[in-house]
């Protein structure tokens, strides 16, 4: 009898219902607010993100200007969603982008091993060797382009070598199973094993971790925009309003804490369920 059932509360073989807490539920609150605010944006009620007739300069919030003004009289709230447009895509595409190369390689690289497996993780080493902000900054102003795509290109190399190594790792210990065994026993090609037996087992931990990289990912965006190597203006970013707002910090905190805030609280409700997303997994694999 499993463990889970006894004194009859979960029947025998369930596995026990997941309980995220309060936390978890905010922060899913949080990101569909924020989702749907950036995608419905231009049908919002909002001042548009570059009008500097918005309201006064530096004004603390009113019922025109719900969040205040920046320096030159734009609304901080429309800058905010609207630059939430750039966090988002760039988060999702970086790690996506470096999720499906790195998984493949690092899949290719934990199966065949040998020559393919010393060279894989010579590159992922070499990756990871350089400081992270310094090996972005320094691609987007070699390549001297600004746009989504290279910050999206940047981004996802940052990320490349962990997700090698991680999925190369994982590919190591479900190819020593029983099942991944029994299907060379019966004569499964390489491929089709990789696809069948392994692929299927590495994906629901690569997702979960998925969605922490995409914290890291928005993060880093946010430090590109801050030294002005992000997307190029009129599109505002959470990084580059924190950078304009700096300097008149002594007469307004309104133009760093309404995207700063934003920027935090994005972060933390990823990183907050992603970590309930890797304990259920691990709890899930401890019944099985």
């Amino acid at each position: 009898m499993s463990a889970h059932a006894h004194g009859g509360d979960v029947p025998e073989g369930a596995l026990p219902r997941p309980r995220w807490g309060l936390a978890v539920y905010l922060s899913v609150a949080w990101l569909v607010l924020l989702v749907l605010a950036a995608v419905f944006a231009d049908w919002l009620h909002l001042y548009k993100p570059d009008d500097t007739r918005a309201g006064i300069p530096l004004s603390v919030p009113t019922s025109h200007n719900w969040l205040g003004t920046d320096e030159i009289g734009r609304d901080l709230l429309s800058r905010t969603i609207y630059g939430s447009r750039v966090s988002i895509v760039v988060g999702l595409a970086a790690v996506l982008l470096s999720s499906v190369v790195g998984g493949f390689i690092g899949l290719i690289a934990g199966y065949y091993r040998k020559l393919v497996e010393t060279f894989t993780l010579f590159s992922a080493d070499v990756l990871m060797a350089f400081p992270t902000m310094l090996l972005a900054a320094s691609i987007v102003a070699f390549t001297k382009s600004r746009g989504m795509a290279t910050v999206v290109m940047v981004i996802a190399l940052i990320y490349l070598g962990p997700t090698i190594r991680i999925v190369r790792a994982l590919t190591l210990s479900i190819a020593s199973r029983e099942f991944v065994t029994a299907a060379r026993s019966v004569g499964a090609t390489n491929a089709r094993t990789i696809r069948r037996e392994i692929l299927p087992n590495v994906i629901p931990t690569l997702m979960s971790m998925m969605v922490v990289a995409i914290a890291g990912a928005i993060v880093a965006e946010g430090g590109l925009a801050y030294l002005n190597l992000s997307v190029a203006p009129p599109q505002p970013t959470w990084g580059a309003m924190i950078a304009a707002g700096k300097p008149k910090l002594d007469k307004s905190l309104y133009p760093v804490l309404v995207p700063g805030g934003a920027l935090f609280l994005t972060v933390l409700s990823l990183t907050l369920i992603g970590d309930a997303i890797q304990k259920r997994q691990a709890r899930n694999l401890g019944v099985i």
